[in-house]
């Protein structure tokens, strides 16, 4: 793995949530590894669980949809309608999870500004209510999207060419 950095996570106001994290990779790359299927099943979602449903129409108004199976046959499933697309610098997206078990749809924004030849994303989601956003918190999912950046990091430098 390549150095593990550390990730930033803000509230603002009362319905939001931005996540800051850097990679040591183009913003070209990073943007590839949020938005192609392939790469995406490598790096996110709980290291034990498998994408078993990754699908990605990067169009204005098209949609995207990832299942996940767990390890003791678990099912989880989420998937939103995407609103902006600027490669490589921005995404703008909502999501919801089947059964909606965070409070309602969200709505995230992921830019991506490179300096140097560090990419840093900021991904703003924000939520449907003060309480859903409190709930997302306190699952966990900032530790969980901490994991999936790390492995983010050695999909990125396979993709740079820096696998040593």
């Amino acid at each position: 793995m390549t150095g593990t950095r550390p990730v930033g996570v803000d509230t603002i106001g009362e319905c939001e949530v931005r996540i800051t994290r850097a990679f040591d990779a183009p913003r070209h790359h990073v943007f590839a590894a949020l938005t192609t299927p392939a790469l995406v099943r490598r790096w996110l979602g709980p290291s034990t669980w498998t994408m078993t449903q990754c699908e990605i129409d990067l169009r204005i108004g098209a949609r995207w949809r990832y299942v996940m199976s767990g390890p003791d046959g678990e099912q989880m499933a989420m998937g939103g309608e995407f609103r902006d697309i600027t490669p490589p610098e921005r995404l703008v997206s909502t999501e919801i999870f089947d059964g909606d078990r965070t409070g309602g749809e969200t709505v995230t924004t992921a830019v991506l500004t490179e300096v140097d030849g560090v990419t840093t994303l900021t991904t703003t989601v924000r939520y449907p209510s003060a309480e859903a956003r409190a709930a997302a918190l306190a699952t966990g999912m900032t530790e969980g999207m901490s994991l999936g950046y790390d492995r983010l990091d050695d999909v990125l430098a396979v993709l740079s060419g820096d696998v040593s």
